[in-house]
């Protein structure tokens, strides 16, 4: 079959199976820079219409691994694993997850992203914290894994280089909402990472990444096939993302939560959750340990201190605070029966929080607190929400953005499982 463009693309907008050939033609085209950003929109929109199957998802996802490096773990005196959620909001699980995990006795070699829209992003999170990189040259990003058991770093450039481009295209060509091109995004860079077990947290409800939970579940699916083919054993929770985890949402808001966490105390639903990830990466490593007191008696804290140290941070300094604030009351009394999830996540955004674009500098001080959760008895004029901006212009929009996002009523809400199901 030849392997000009415009034969590839033909193929797919016909629907019909590309070979392995035509491919691995178009990733190494694109990624090298021979086949033009428009013919690979209109292949990607193409994929959007017609999707994949099982056996063009998996030369897709290993020619995008082909175009980088593949780390080599093995100098480690641990095994290794890894979790990836598909975000939310006030999913701060990776910082209080790595550091426990690794004190257990495995290997965590987290390679996280940034936030961008409602989802916050765990490499901001980490980097609120004063003088902390994420942006670990790969022998430092080697050696803090070795010393420490974990580590919270960017993706080099090294690591599957055709994600990075067609993801920026994806981005601003309307083709992100694909499962065949989602799942391969995520895989192809943690299969690259050199883990040998990862667990995934995908997010149901609202604040999810597709926000529709037949779809989240096949992406599930998707993505637990992929890593199971590629000699990483792969497991995935589904865990609910209707309303924030925990009580904070913004960057440093979020450290402070998870430093409760890692003393033993913190919100409940974001202990359990950690918890439940916690004793599926133990079981994929082989390691026979119950994390819970791991976390209640400091050795998870221990080794987060290291892990900050070792990435430059200082934890003596003060977090950011936001300068001014904004409270979000009840509108009358009853039962807090919806608090919706992605309409948090787009008013912490608007406050300063997240990013419109990668490239553009966030609040690490901003945020929301939230002070009632769904099934709550709430009175009238009671504090649902604390707004933190510096800038208090941008209250208006934070407000506008929760519009409608809030339902009291007479009867409580019948709450949903945290922990919806295992696919393995």
């Amino acid at each position: 079959m030849a392997t000009d463009i415009l034969e590839v693309l033909r193929t797919k907008r016909d629907g019909v199976e590309l070979s392995d050939e035509q491919i691995r033609f178009f990733i190494d085209g694109y990624t090298d820079g021979s086949i033009a950003d428009e013919q690979a929109s209109a292949l990607l929109m193409a994929i959007v219409f017609q999707s994949m199957s099982s056996r063009e998802l998996a030369t897709w996802t290993e020619a995008m691994i082909d175009t980088g490096d593949r780390a080599d773990l093995s100098f480690l005196g641990r095994p290794t694993v890894d979790k990836h959620s598909t975000g939310g909001v006030g999913d701060k699980v990776s910082l209080v997850l790595v550091p426990l995990v690794a004190a257990c006795g495995a290997a965590v070699p987290q390679l996280a992203g940034r936030g961008l829209g409602h989802t916050g992003g765990t490499l901001d999170k980490m980097e609120s914290i004063s003088g902390l990189t994420t942006m670990l040259p790969p022998d430092r990003y080697r050696q803090v894994l070795a010393d420490v058991g974990g580590v919270i770093a960017g993706a080099s450039g090294d690591i599957a280089p055709a994600d990075r481009k067609l993801y920026a295209l994806r981005d601003v060509t309307a083709t992100v909402e694909s499962i065949p091109l989602i799942a391969s995004s995520i895989m192809s860079k943690k299969i690259a990472e050199g883990t040998k077990g990862l667990v995934l947290d995908v997010k149901l409800g609202s604040g999810s990444f597709l926000g529709d939970d037949a779809m989240t579940r096949t992406l599930a699916e998707t993505m637990v096939g992929i890593g199971n083919d590629n000699g990483v054993r792969t497991v995935a929770l589904l865990t609910d993302m209707d309303q924030p985890m925990g009580r904070a949402a913004g960057n440093a808001l979020e450290v402070t939560e998870s430093l409760d966490l890692l003393r033993g105390s913190g919100p409940a639903d974001v202990r359990e959750v950690t918890l439940a990830l916690a004793r599926e990466m133990l079981a994929i490593a082989g390691i026979d340990v119950d994390p819970e007191p791991v976390l209640d008696d400091g050795r998870a804290m221990e080794v987060f201190e290291r892990m900050v140290v070792e990435q430059g941070g200082d934890l003596a300094v003060p977090l950011a605070e936001a300068a001014h604030t904004h409270v979000v009351d009840a509108p009358r009394a009853g039962f807090l029966r919806r608090l919706d999830c992605k309409a948090v996540g787009v008013a912490v955004w608007r406050l300063g929080a997240g990013r419109a674009r990668k490239e553009d500098d966030v609040s690490y001080g901003a945020g929301a607190m939230v002070e009632a959760r769904v099934g709550d008895r709430v009175e009238a004029g009671q504090p649902l929400l604390v707004l933190h901006a510096d800038d208090p212009a941008r209250f208006d929009g934070a407000i506008a953005a929760l519009d409608g996002a809030v339902d009291v009523g007479d009867e409580p809400a019948d709450p949903r499982p945290l922990i919806a199901d295992r696919i393995a």
